[in-house]
Parts: structure tokens; sequence; C-alpha cells
């Protein structure tokens, strides 16, 4: 219970890369059960709406809007998928991880407006209030709200755990959890039932509250991926790694950039200016797999060699070629 509340007040996150990882990828199960949770999470949204018109329930209205954020922040991942199995070219030699991030800018304005609008609706019903009509389909919706979100959560969870997927295992947790937000339109609809006509606004404004959370944490991952952030955790975990590698004497500047949900790197090293290009070559083969295997979502770097021929500081060597 600690955990559902703690998760309305901060929302988990809608990385792309949070949701997908190697495990999944790499099991149609795991994407079948992916795309078929997205599709119930956005029937749920369709029956919900087609309520709200019937009632007039802005509470509903704002879980209608919160279980289609939630489905819709997705939509980058799949973009990912579809675009990234295009092969690179002269063009965009990178591929065409870029598009998700091109999703993602529509997709947080869509959610500003439609948090607009359910806000909007909220504080119209508080200065203006109004009966809510049809509140046994109130209700009714709120359930279908509540069992969507559980029966995508229990999908996820177990899927997850049969094909070792993490990040399928959150997910569905998170799921599980949103489920209650569809539970308190249930309140508003008790509370009109009573002949309380706040009760329906006042939850209207709460949801939309976590649907304006959800919005700031999409943001908030768009602006990072847009201005290249990263984690500087996996900087830390490539610096220490690229030293555990043997004949590296020191390592420079280590930089990463998100493209689709992958990674890719760059960085410096030193070695013993004894060593033939071939063996230079091959210190940084090594040390690019090492990476790839201790960085996760790292799928190519590219390793820079320097050489202790300027004194036999490697720090020397490292702050002269970045003075270069």
């Amino acid at each position: 219970m600690r955990h559902q509340l703690a998760h309305l007040v901060t929302p988990h996150s809608h990385e792309a890369a949070d949701k997908v990882d190697a495990a999944m990828e790499a099991s149609r199960e795991g994407m079948r059960t992916l795309w078929l949770s997205l599709g119930i999470l956005g029937l749920t949204s369709v029956i919900q709406a087609a309520i709200v018109a019937l009632s007039g329930s802005v509470a509903l209205l704002g879980d209608t809007i919160h279980n289609g954020a939630d489905a819709l922040t997705a939509v980058p991942l799949g973009i990912a998928f579809v675009l990234g199995r295009r092969a690179a070219n002269r063009r965009y030699t990178y591929g065409y991880g870029r598009a998700e991030d091109l999703a993602g800018i529509v997709i947080v304005l869509t959610i500003a407006a439609s948090s607009a609008l359910a806000a909007y609706e909220a504080v119209d019903r508080l200065l203006n209030p109004r009966d809510v009509t049809h509140l046994w389909a109130v209700a009714v919706a709120a359930v279908v709200g509540f069992l969507g979100n559980e029966w995508v959560a229990r999908y996820r969870i177990r899927t997850g755990r049969k094909i070792g997927s993490a990040a399928l295992v959150a997910d569905g947790l998170h799921a599980r959890t949103d489920g209650f937000t569809s539970l308190a339109v249930l309140l508003g609809a008790g509370g009109a039932a009573l002949g309380w006509r706040l009760a329906d606004p006042l939850i209207g404004l709460l949801i939309t509250a976590a649907i304006l959370l959800v919005l700031r944490d999409a943001a908030c991952e768009v602006y990072r991926r847009l201005m290249d952030s990263v984690d500087p955790q996996l900087i830390d975990t490539a610096e220490t790694t690229l030293r555990t590698v043997d004949g590296v004497r020191g390592v420079g500047q280590v930089r990463m950039r998100w493209i689709g949900h992958t990674l890719r790197a760059e960085a410096d090293i030193v070695v013993d200016s004894e060593l033939t290009v071939v063996q230079a070559h091959a210190l940084a083969v090594a040390a690019e797999h090492a990476l790839i295997h201790a960085v996760p979502r790292l799928t190519a770097a590219t390793v820079h060699t320097d050489h202790t021929s300027i004194g036999t500081d490697p720090h020397a060597v490292l702050a002269h070629h970045a003075a270069a």
C-alpha cells in the first residue's frame, strides 16, 4: 500500500529504455505481451470515453486521459522498433532511432493538451455544479479501468518472470498501481449518488494532478534525450570497466548518447607507445567488447587510443589530447 500511495505522488518512468530490456527484445512472447497490453489499455480508454460522453463525469474523463496517456507514452517505443529495423545509409548514418525523440515531442504536446482539457472541465464543474447522470455506468467504467490495468499487470508480470525481463515485471507492477486511480472514480460516483455535486469535479482535479505528473515525467525525459543526457552512473561504469582491461594505462573522456532505445559510446584510452598498430587496435577492440558487456543497452562503442610518448604520465597524455 505504501508503494501504491508513493506511486500516485511520483509516477513511474516513461522512458522507452525502461520499458524494454534485452530479454524482452529478444523474445517474441515479450514483445507480443507489450503490444497486447497496450491494446487493452487503449480499448479501456475507448470504453471509458464513451461513458464520459454519456454521463458527463469529469472524474471519469480524467481517468480516461490518464489511461490513454500511459498507453500513448509507449508509442515512441513502437516507432523505434519499426524504424530501427531500417538500415543506416549515407544520409542517416546512425540509422533512424532519433524518430523516437520526434514522436516523444508530439506525445508530450498531446498529453499537455489533454491535461488542460481535463483541468478546464473539472474547474468549470466546480464553478458551475451539475448532476452526473448514469452513475451506474460511471461505476462500471471505473471498474473496467481497474480490471484493464489489473489484467495488464498480471499478464506483464507473468510473462516477464517467464522470460526473465525485469523491465516487463516493473511495468506490470506500475500498471497494477495505476488501477487504483480508476477506483478513485468510484468515490466521485458514490459522492454524487449521495447528492454531493462537488465529489465528481474534486476527484477529477486529483486525477488531473496525476496526469500532470505523467506529463512532467515524459517532458523531462524528452528534454534529456534531445540534450543527449545519460545517467552519470553509466559513465562511471564505463570508466571502471575500461580501467580493468589489460593493457589500458589510463582512461580519458567517455561520451554516450541514446539513439532510440539503445546507447552508443565514444571513449579515449592510453596505451603503451611500444605497441604496434595491430596491437593497439586489438586492445581497442577488447575495450569495446568490455564496454558492451558491462553497460546495459550499449550496442556500439568507438575507442580512440593515445600512446605514452609525451612523457610517461597517462594523465598528461590525455590532457595534451584534450587540449589539441
